[in-house]
């Protein structure tokens, strides 16, 4: 049996998390280790996309709706102005291949995070 993801145990509440916002297939959770001054991350309740592209191809209504929550959630708790990450694969910087959104603002410095 494969070990639940870290997202999946969040949700189960088995590790803490501050869970910003919730709809039906998506949640938000702030970064622990943030990387802006703004740094939340959009994650769908589906665990069956290893990556953003598996995601666009097999469910592109969850891939909007996590860009609409995206929106909302940099509104609500950024200036709205905001930047979406999706890393895909280990050399992207993915570490839990779970597709997942990072939502990035507040005072970020050109060229940062890759420009």
């Amino acid at each position: 049996m494969t070990e639940p993801s870290v997202f999946t145990r969040i949700l189960r509440g088995e590790i803490p998390a501050e869970i910003l916002s919730e709809t039906e297939n998506v949640f938000v959770i702030r970064d622990i280790a943030p990387q802006a001054p703004l740094h939340l991350l959009v994650i769908p309740k589906i665990a069956d996309y290893r990556d953003v592209t598996e995601l666009a191809a097999g469910d592109p209504a969850l891939l909007a709706e996590m860009v609409a929550v995206a929106k909302d959630a940099a509104a609500e708790h950024g200036s709205g102005d905001f930047r979406l990450v999706f890393n895909t694969g280990s050399g992207a910087g993915q570490t839990v291949f779970h597709v997942h959104a990072h939502v990035l603002g507040g005072d970020l410095a050109e060229g940062s995070l890759g420009g």
